[in-house]
């Protein structure tokens, strides 16, 4: 059973192989686990959040509950201690070697697009060009305002927060919108989010629907060279 496996195994790496040295386009696809090899926390359920975060087992807080908008409102301190920290954290993070091959077989491939749920901004950092990465999920590296005052996202380089060691919680002033003086938010798409501003997505999500049209036009016309006929996907 276990040569069976193997083989079948060794099966599948030959498949991938072959597709990517025959491929035209190249679509990466990534979420959480990309990050673990770098050393990022992937909060699979409530034991790895609490590891990466022990003073939020105290007060019995999962991932699920803390990345929730509702915390800016009722608890600035408490919101920005566990985003700030992320914030320094992926900042302070080199992308593994893993990343490095995604962008040689993207460079060799010639035509590459990143579609991925992470927020940290790991992909950008390891050299893929900004205008070919989708975020689904939003950035941490963007922020937006919590009073919807009509401020576009901005960068939050520059921004800082001022992290209690023990506690994790954010000391006051917290990030300001420059617009209006409300309390800033990552542009990051949380649980039970009603007032995520995803303009940025939407805009990544247009540039890559852009991108793959122009990838099957390229198929096709190397198709209609080669006296092949045409595609049809459905």
């Amino acid at each position: 059973m276990e040569a069976m496996d193997q083989e079948h195994r060794d099966g599948l790496v030959a498949r991938a192989a072959s597709a990517l040295a025959s491929a035209r386009a190249l679509v990466i696809t990534a979420g959480a686990g990309m990050g673990v090899d770098s050393g990022l926390p992937d909060f699979r359920g409530d034991e790895g959040f609490w590891r990466a975060y022990p003073p939020f087992r105290a007060l019995g807080l999962r991932f699920v509950d803390l990345a929730n908008p509702r915390w800016f409102a009722s608890d600035p301190g408490l919101a920005w201690g566990f985003y700030g920290h992320r914030l320094a954290l992926y900042r302070g993070t080199t992308p593994h070697d893993g990343f490095d091959v995604l962008r040689r077989w993207a460079a060799r491939v010639g035509r590459a697009f990143v579609f991925t749920s992470n927020v940290d901004g790991q992909f950008q950092r390891a050299g893929f060009d900004e205008a070919s990465v989708v975020e689904c999920h939003g950035s941490i590296h963007h922020v937006q305002c919590t009073r919807e005052c009509g401020m576009p996202l901005h960068s939050a380089e520059g921004l800082s927060i001022d992290l209690d060691p023990v506690t994790l919680r954010a000391r006051p002033p917290w990030p300001a919108c420059p617009r209006c003086g409300g309390l800033l938010r990552p542009a990051i798409l949380m649980f039970g989010d009603g007032s995520w501003d995803g303009s940025r997505t939407e805009a990544q999500e247009a540039r890559l629907a852009e991108w793959l049209e122009e990838a099957k036009r390229a198929r096709e016309a190397e198709r209609s060279e080669r006296g092949a006929p045409p595609e049809w996907v459905i």
